[in-house]
């Protein structure tokens, strides 16, 4: 079964956007392994998951080429989108868990991407299918923006590993720690 996984940079206070929606602040910084660290995770990767302002991101800055080749793309919007040509779309409406097998047979095998945003990952964490959170940690306070996440309720995370990147820039992968199921009644 494809596991979800959050692979996300945030400032220090735990936002992966300014109030204006730019991530400059993300895209000045360069660290070590970086290329390497992101090449690793999309070789694990069949499908893609975003929201309607993440994918929106992408498209107005998107370069030329949409930069996730052939791989499905699902994005969660109540908007009329227009499609980023050569890139393969999936636009739907509704709860994660109407779609989360559906998206996770896309993949192939292969693990599923929630690129974010935060509420579209707080969803996944609330519904109790985001696997993973990858987070690189930027040295940078932004005061505001966009948060990492948006729940509901709590998530626990246990720590996998860590790993120190230089210039500043942390890296802390994290299982998401689901409740015990409720026993039945004896």
């Amino acid at each position: 079964m494809a596991r979800f996984r959050y692979y996300v940079a945030s400032s220090a206070d735990g936002y992966i956007a300014d109030e204006r929606d730019n991530l400059d602040w993300l895209l000045e910084v360069e660290f070590d392994g970086q290329e390497e660290s992101m090449s690793s995770f999309l070789a694990e990767v069949g499908a893609l998951v975003m929201g309607a302002d993440t994918y929106g991101w992408l498209l107005a800055h998107a370069d030329g080429d949409w930069p996730y080749a052939d791989l499905p793309t699902w994005v969660f919007t109540h908007r009329e989108l227009a499609a980023f040509p050569g890139a393969n779309l999936t636009f739907i409406r509704g709860d994660v868990s109407e779609w989360v097998d559906d998206i996770a047979e896309d993949a192939g095998g292969k693990d599923v991407w929630v690129v974010g945003g935060g509420s579209v990952a707080g969803q996944f964490v609330d519904g109790g299918f985001l696997d993973e959170l990858i987070h690189f940690t930027v040295p940078v306070v932004l005061g505001g923006g966009k948060p990492l996440f948006a729940l509901r309720g709590t998530a626990r995370l246990a720590e996998i590993s860590h790993t120190d990147h230089g210039r500043g820039v942390h890296e802390t992968r994290y299982d998401i720690v689901r409740p015990a199921p409720a026993r039945p009644d004896s």
